[in-house]
């Protein structure tokens, strides 16, 4: 596995860079203007990242995780703190902001919380607010290459579900500009798939209200070369029943112990559809996706803007497709419960069914 690891670092090469640290800011992809336009925003602040994180500059849960970390790392370089206490302070003010940003991302809280106790482990080992901040920076890299090193993995694990010619039906953008990477979670196995030979396609649904479907998976997946056909969200039945698709692969923003998977509003019908006409339905996410306290009752359904349904984008900008004024629901995500999924891929192996047992020996592993 190790050689197979460094083979496919050494062979993909993302024709596009979602987040990029330039030692003193985080240069974000704006990706509410694509795919009209390529636009790159830098953050020099803990509040510009925490807007960016909540205006959807940057989305997707790893994305919003190592986002979040380099913003610990922007609190100390923009507020300069002279002594360790004073480093501390900032880190939990900025903890307390960046948290604030999105409820249902589980990295978000994984990163700020390693970040905050890696800050408190160093903090007995040097007397230097200046050294904490560079011994901050680097593991906020970490972040970024663990989550590069997972994707890998859970490339090659998803890998080996796909036959060569296969069709991938996803939602939502579990790719590379949701991960910060450039591979994906979703995408992983379809990368690596054809980096070995095969001959991957992708059929994409555009993911209303905010198509990142359509303006985000589409995007990457032909600028890295693979053949995507983008589909209406109300289409997913009918390339089912036609046996257009052999396989789901769909990410997660948080997944509990016991199988629900939290992902983009959609991917309950995907998985509930799957199950019916029984093709394969998998969710690829790191194990730090995967939330071991929650349970069903505990987790919040970020809703939004009732506008982003009444109205469509396009490249003039948003234009309402009905009455302003009526009543909208707007979840963000759904929950899928456990005995739709076959299975979860994540960087340590494949959970197979019973999910709360083999998830529980997944990370144990």
């Amino acid at each position: 596995m190790e050689k197979l690891v460094e083979e496919i670092r050494h062979r993909f090469k993302p024709k596009i860079r979602p987040i990029e640290w330039r030692g003193d800011r985080l240069v974000l992809l704006d990706q509410r203007v694509l795919p009209f336009e390529t636009r790159y925003i830098e953050t020099k602040t803990v509040a510009e990242v925490a807007e960016a994180i909540r205006d959807m500059v940057v989305r997707g849960a790893p994305a919003i995780g190592i986002t979040a970390a380099f913003g610990m790392v922007i609190a100390l370089k923009e507020k300069k703190p002279k002594t360790i206490e004073e480093a501390l302070v900032t880190l939990s003010s900025a903890r307390e902001v960046l948290a604030k940003t999105r409820p249902t991302a589980v990295n978000l809280f994984w990163a700020l919380n390693r970040m905050y106790n890696r800050a408190l482990e160093l903090a007995g080992k040097t007397s230097s607010a200046a050294e904490l901040t560079d011994m901050l920076e680097e593991e906020a890299k970490r972040i970024f290459e663990e989550e590069l090193d997972a994707e890998i993995r859970m490339g090659l694990y998803g890998a080996e579900m796909l036959e060569d010619g296969d069709v991938v039906l996803t939602i939502c953008n579990a790719g590379g500009l949701a991960t910060g990477t450039g591979l994906g979670t979703a995408t992983a196995p379809i990368y690596v798939a054809n980096i070995v030979g095969k001959r991957v396609s992708v059929i994409a649904p555009e993911t209303r209200p905010w198509q990142q479907g359509a303006r985000l998976t589409v995007y990457e997946l032909i600028h890295n070369g693979v053949p995507t056909t983008l589909i209406a969200d109300t289409a997913v039945g009918f390339v089912m029943y036609r046996r257009l698709v052999n396989i789901v692969m769909v990410g997660a923003d948080r997944i509990l112990l016991d199988g629900h998977v939290y992902n983009k509003i959609g991917t309950l019908n995907e998985a509930v559809l799957a199950h019916e006409f029984g093709i394969p339905f998998y969710v690829l996410a790191p194990t730090s996706t995967i939330d071991p306290l929650s349970k069903v009752d505990d987790v919040k359904i970020e809703e939004r803007d009732p506008d982003e349904v009444r109205t469509a984008r396009s490249e003039q900008g948003r234009v309402y497709v009905t009455l302003r004024d009526v009543a909208v629901l707007n979840p963000v995500f759904d929950v899928t419960p456990p005995k739709f999924i076959t299975g979860i891929i994540t960087e340590r192996g494949v959970a197979t069914q019973p999910l709360a047992k083999n998830l529980r020996r997944l990370l144990k592993s």
